[in-house]
């Protein structure tokens, strides 16, 4: 059985940093490619970013140059740095897992997703 477990979100003032994790278990983590998303309230789950099998990443434009997703596969996690948060930025990010080694931003690409961690960042 997949669990995915995000933590490391929280409230800070714009332009401050924050790193997100994600804690997979239940099958062989470094087969897979991971995502995160986010949910605003009244908006869609939408992609940020997601990183292959082999490490290679994407990331949607409002973030590029602000956020890196990384992996460490002898811990099973996977991370996201955040940088230059801004109030925009403001949301529930959700840690998914895919069931190939690479996966497309496309929400129905990916399996299975973790509980959510609230990101608020103050003006």
């Amino acid at each position: 059985q997949v669990q995915l477990v995000e933590s490391g979100g929280g409230l800070v003032q714009a332009g401050g940093s924050l790193r997100l994790s994600c804690a997979a278990s239940g099958r062989t983590f470094s087969d897979y490619a991971m995502g995160w998303f986010r949910q605003a309230p009244g908006k869609e789950r939408d992609f940020v970013a997601r990183i292959s099998k082999y490490s290679n990443t994407d990331y949607v434009d409002s973030v590029k140059g602000r956020f890196a997703i990384s992996r460490a596969n002898a811990k099973n996690t996977v991370y996201l740095h955040m940088n230059s948060l801004k109030p925009e930025d403001t949301a529930v990010y959700y840690c998914a897992q895919a069931t190939s080694s690479s996966a497309s931003r496309a929400r129905n690409s990916w399996t299975y997703w973790g509980q959510g961690t609230q990101v608020t960042v103050s003006s």
